[in-house]
């Protein structure tokens, strides 16, 4: 059984760890993937169909503590601890534990809440605590800047916890802007951002099969690598030859998405150039939270079938979640899930001379 700590409107946890209000979701997942001898038994609870019209909730059955997070902004929202059988609570005023709690009429307490507010219907994620930021950059926002071609580059508005002089107490939010474009050089990349918190070789692309005269490609001797700037929610690939950005990947982490909780979600924002009669110069804009179905409304219909994707781990497993779609409009290649969803964005830099962008140039 769980020995936990109450922090009323704060946090739930020991020693050892704690579920913070306002966490982000991928560190709640980090602590029970680290405690997975204690805490046992934990249910992923989404809507398949309609991800943003319900929390996404951690269920640690065998304690009874739900942990409930906001499907937008994916931070720890509510944490509810509906079996106070299962798991001993300490709270300042009762030493004992919560159950043993009398209130009037002779009732015992059943269920705790700790949220932010004064009102548990009303209550949202709080921002991240500057506690939950442990070293890493955070992208509050990501917006795609764009010439008269199309996507040009990246201006990412970004959270960091900064210190004053030699006192933690003296901690607060830093907030600043960064901007990267294509073309510019690894170097450039990162004096903005900062190191990655990896950096990933391509294999050999599969893809250029559906190439034209894929005979005719002539091996390469290195390969081109991505930046993934996991909590920005963004991959930078760098061309291996001249070292220079010449692709975006913006992840939106919807549950259900293979990779899932590998990023955290990139709020993004992309102007399109509408394609529509009497639209001329007019743009609308793409967010995280678009459907595919309103982008292609704005863009008109893709001229050439979707690639299939399909991920595995290896080439003997099955993806549980199915395959995804990709899309190529603009520079851009949209994949997307099958419930309408968008699972990222790619973007390309500006076509070589006698060069032609397909959607089966994706990987």
């Amino acid at each position: 059984m769980l020995d936990l700590e109450v922090v009323p409107e704060r946090s739930l946890g020991n020693e050892q760890w704690e579920f913070t209000l306002g966490m982000p979701l991928a560190q709640a997942v980090a602590i029970l993937q680290k405690h997975c001898r204690i805490i046992k038994n934990v249910q992923v609870l989404y809507s398949e169909q309609s991800p943003l019209s319900h929390d996404l909730i951690l269920n640690l059955t065998q304690d009874g503590i739900k942990l409930l997070f906001d499907a937008f902004n994916q931070r720890l929202k509510v944490i509810e601890v509906y079996d106070l059988t299962k798991v001993k609570l300490k709270y300042p005023n009762f030493a004992h534990g919560l159950a043993s709690l009398q209130i009037p009429h002779g009732a015992t307490v059943k269920r705790m809440y700790i949220y932010s507010g004064n009102s548990l219907q009303d209550t949202k994620a709080p921002i991240m605590p500057l506690s939950c930021f442990l070293g890493n950059v955070y992208a509050e926002s990501v917006d795609v800047l764009r010439d008269g071609t199309g996507p040009a580059g990246l201006r990412l508005r970004l959270l960091a916890a900064g210190c004053g002089p030699g006192l933690l107490a003296d901690a607060k939010m830093r907030v600043f802007e960064r901007s990267v474009y294509f073309g510019d050089s690894c170097q450039d990349v990162l004096s903005m951002l900062g190191s990655p918190h990896k950096v990933f070789y391509k294999s050999e692309d599969k893809m250029k099969i559906h190439s034209p005269s894929p005979h005719k490609q002539v091996p390469s001797k290195c390969n081109d690598y991505f930046f993934n700037y996991f909590t920005l929610g963004v991959d930078i690939l760098f061309d291996a030859n001249t070292h220079k950005v010449k692709k975006f990947v913006l992840h939106t982490n919807y549950p259900g998405h293979y990779n899932f909780n590998i990023y955290h979600r990139c709020e993004f924002k992309i102007p399109l150039a509408i394609k529509k009669e009497n639209a001329d110069g007019q743009t609308e804009t793409c967010t995280t939270y678009s459907k595919w179905d309103n982008i292609q409304e704005l863009l008109g219909h893709p001229v050439e079938k979707p690639v299939v994707l399909h991920r595995s781990s290896s080439p003997n497993n099955t993806n549980p979640f199915g395959s995804t779609f990709c899309f190529g409009l603009q520079r851009m290649i949209f994949e997307v899930m099958q419930n309408n969803h968008i699972a990222s964005v790619t973007l390309y830099g500006p076509p070589r001379p006698g060069s032609h962008l397909r959607t089966a140039e994706l990987s």
